[in-house]
């Protein structure tokens, strides 16, 4: 289905679309960053999303029609490899009126969605788009409000009921958490999240993504000061010892990177 003329000419800022990604999701997939975010995550890989400014070389204006005619080449990926669409960000639901537009198109033409999010967005909102979406992953970076709070800027009230809200959705879910060292990565604290997602979910799944550095060089870039050096990756062996005890807690844990 075509998208109208106004919906052609529906913007949006975002960071440039990644094809030919394999980690979000299933099969080959085109990555769509949304740039904005409720959140501000003192490690953020993706920095560009909340500084957006006219410095910021990482994120511009598309259009509705600029984003489907990219993934209409992609297409034949797809059908290949059982991929398709994954919205992340930054936060893709702050930017609701462009993700419902493509939501809506992508879902009419029958193609595999996924959504990467915070959680920390309004569920009555957004709940049409979350149910287009084969695969939401949604993040828990810590159980504690306060500490929650003091890592992100936000406490983590509204993500939890988001969590427990979804479970009542026809839609796979992954809990995704971002293991680092000097915030998360205790087993305690694994084990608390992993205590609340089984609880909490009817299908309990879980991702441990162990912390990186990648998006470091976008600081520099944005001339905004960097993460600390008091956030450190876990080691192998501490990633392997956090989802055991999360898969004796009788959670699932998957991979998808």
């Amino acid at each position: 289905m075509k998208p109208s003329s106004m919906e052609s000419s529906l913007e949006g800022l975002m960071m440039r679309p990644q094809n030919f990604s394999v980690n979000d999701g299933e099969g080959i997939r085109t990555v769509l960053f949304f740039a904005k975010c409720p959140l501000r995550c003192k490690w953020c890989a993706n920095p560009e999303c909340f500084a957006v400014t006219e410095q910021n070389e990482f994120v511009r204006r598309y259009s509705v029609k600029e984003i489907l005619d990219i993934i209409d080449k992609q297409k034949i990926f797809y059908r290949h490899s059982g991929g398709g669409v994954t919205f992340s960000g930054g936060e893709a639901l702050v930017q609701h009126e462009l993700l419902d537009v493509l939501s809506s198109k992508l879902y009419d033409d029958g193609l595999s969605l996924a959504l990467e999010t915070s959680g920390h967005f309004d569920f009555d909102k957004a709940t049409p788009i979350l149910r287009r979406m084969d695969l939401v992953f949604i993040d828990i970076k810590a159980m504690d409000p306060a500490v929650h709070k003091h890592f992100t800027g936000k406490d983590n009230a509204l993500i939890l009921e988001n969590i427990k809200k979804l479970n009542h959705l026809s839609v796979d879910v992954v809990v995704r958490v971002p293991v680092i060292e000097g915030v998360n990565a205790s087993q305690s604290t694994i084990a608390q999240i992993a205590e609340f997602v089984k609880e909490t979910m009817d299908t309990a799944k879980m991702e441990l993504l162990p912390y990186h550095t990648l998006g470091l060089y976008k600081y520099e870039k944005l001339g905004i000061q960097p993460p600390g050096k008091e956030f450190e990756t876990p080691s192998i062996e501490k990633m392997r010892a956090l989802e055991e005890c999360v898969q004796n807690l009788g959670v699932q844990v998957v991979h998808f990177t």
